[in-house]
């Protein structure tokens, strides 16, 4: 898709993040930021009670605020009502983001997946993002949601995400043959992205590279926290996910 150029360009990871100043992950506030500093902006997807999507990157409550247990557990609405810990804000919905960004920059939105294959998630992030003006595009480590967006709304930009996948405890739900077939791309053979996003410490690497130059798909990396993987970022992708680091 040749009117992607808008994701060649820095991203800011989770927003322009700064815990040491408030500015939690995910939050308005980065989402401020980040617009303010005129960067492209990538969130998490995560989702909540009914395949409803809320802009947060856990699956748990846990880490981010002061309630616990499983973000599909609450409703969207009733997750935006909790404040974030050591944050002025609550957790942000994706209509308040929408609404938030209104196009002025590039919004990346990685969805979290719910590893079901069965869409709901997907067709409500889609319902959604329809009449949203601005240059917006999905991505997601599961291949069956990309192709999920590929059926459901086949105009929205859609990324693949992949690394080395050699962390099995953390890929758990994956087989060794899985985890070899997204780590090499093959999965981009139903999932059909628009662009790939992959792991910065897995680069140069030769699936990304031939999909990015026998088939001409943006490659953005991520994420990008220190000089050295800024240098290798330039040299190898299109684009960085940085945090922590100026771009």
């Amino acid at each position: 898709m040749a009117e992607l150029y808008w994701l060649q360009r820095p991203i800011a990871h989770r927003g322009l993040h700064d815990a040491a100043k408030g500015i939690v992950e995910n939050s308005v506030s980065a989402v401020r930021a980040a617009m303010g500093a005129g960067l492209a902006i990538e969130v998490d997807l995560q989702c909540a009670a009914g395949d409803m999507p809320i802009v947060f990157h856990d699956a748990t409550l846990d880490r981010l605020t002061l309630e616990t247990g499983p973000v599909a557990a609450r409703t969207a609405d009733a997750l935006s009502s909790i404040p974030l810990r050591n944050s002025p804000d609550c957790i942000l919905s994706l209509p308040a983001l929408l609404a938030l960004v209104n196009g002025h920059v590039p919004l990346v939105l990685e969805v979290k997946s719910t590893w079901t294959r069965d869409g709901k998630f997907e067709a409500n992030i889609a319902k959604m993002l329809e009449s949203y003006k601005g240059p917006v595009a999905v991505m997601s480590f599961d291949p069956y949601s990309v192709a999920a967006f590929r059926e459901i709304a086949p105009q929205l930009p859609r990324g693949l995400v992949g690394e080395r996948f050699d962390d099995e405890p953390y890929w758990s739900e994956l087989t060794l043959w899985q985890r070899l077939a997204m780590r090499n791309l093959l999965t981009s053979a139903f999932a059909r992205p628009h662009f790939i996003a992959y792991d910065i410490k897995a680069l140069p690497a030769l699936a990304p590279f031939l999909a990015q130059t026998l088939f001409g798909l943006p490659l953005l990396t991520w994420t990008v926290r220190t000089k050295e993987e800024r240098e290798r970022a330039l040299r190898y992708a299109d684009a960085m996910i940085f945090e922590g680091i100026a771009p």
